[in-house]
């Protein structure tokens, strides 16, 4: 990939100067300080000597879709200045497959904080491509969240079943991929900051082990450099039907 040198932010103490050159720049660092801030409140909130009862991990897989969204950038020697609706669509039972893992650290019964990191897809569809003279669009290999979480759980001694709610806060890194006749951007990038809710149900199998069905969403804002000097930014919002096992480390 040739080198491309971009323009240099001016920083002080207090204040970031925007990088008109390179916007996307300013994404990458606006979602570092997002997953940054969430990771300080979970820190200050954790207590000075151990109390949490319990380390839970849980890997899954599930059925994930996207909304529209508007796509809009320059693509120099292609497109030009750019700006049109896309119809994502998620492919979840094609590779690369769609997946998440996610590691809760409960502090007792019914509050925990974890992370969790999500490889969801999003793919544009023919007519979109077709419409707007594009070859590739997607974010397949994926459009990666990665966030920090809180969660509730609402656990009742002698019950298998526990419902549970959870939101979170990070930054997208997606794998874009864009062809025009303005050349082609292939490669993961971090693009700025993202979120995510859930809600759902486990099933205890015994102490340790627990499967678990629920409803997740993202939402990632994605500011990408292309490799001819030009931008790509879009929002995306995803939507997924996921089922998943757990393991629970309880001292």
């Amino acid at each position: 990939m040739p080198f491309r040198q971009h323009c240099a932010i001016r920083r002080n103490r207090w204040r970031r100067v925007p990088n008109k050159c390179n916007p996307a720049a300013d994404a990458s660092a606006i979602g570092r300080r997002s997953l940054y801030a969430v990771m300080l409140i979970i820190a200050f909130a954790a207590p000075s000597r151990p109390a949490m009862a319990e380390l839970e991990l849980g890997l899954y897989t599930g059925v994930q879709s996207a909304s529209g969204s508007t796509v809009r950038g320059i693509d120099p020697g292609g497109l030009g200045s750019f700006e049109f609706d896309a119809n994502w669509e998620g492919r979840s039972g094609k590779m690369p497959p769609y997946w998440g893992l996610r590691a809760t650290w409960w502090r007792g019964d019914h509050y925990g904080f974890g992370l969790e990191f999500t490889h969801a897809k999003v793919y544009a569809d023919d007519q979109t491509k077709q419409a707007n003279g594009l070859q590739i669009l997607e974010f397949t290999d994926g459009l990666n969240i990665f966030t920090a979480n809180m969660q509730r759980r609402w656990r009742v001694d002698g019950r298998r079943w526990t419902p549970y709610v959870l939101v979170g806060l990070g930054v997208s890194a997606p794998h874009v991929e864009f062809e025009t006749t303005g050349g082609k951007t292939l490669g993961y990038q971090l693009t700025g900051p993202a979120a995510r809710w859930g809600l759902g149900v486990a099933y205890a199998i015994n102490p340790k082990w627990s499967v678990f069905a629920e409803y997740g969403g993202t939402w990632s804002q994605n500011k990408a450099d292309l490799d001819n000097g030009g931008t790509l930014e879009t929002d995306i919002v995803t939507n997924a039907a996921n089922l998943g096992v757990s393991y629970s480390f309880s001292r």
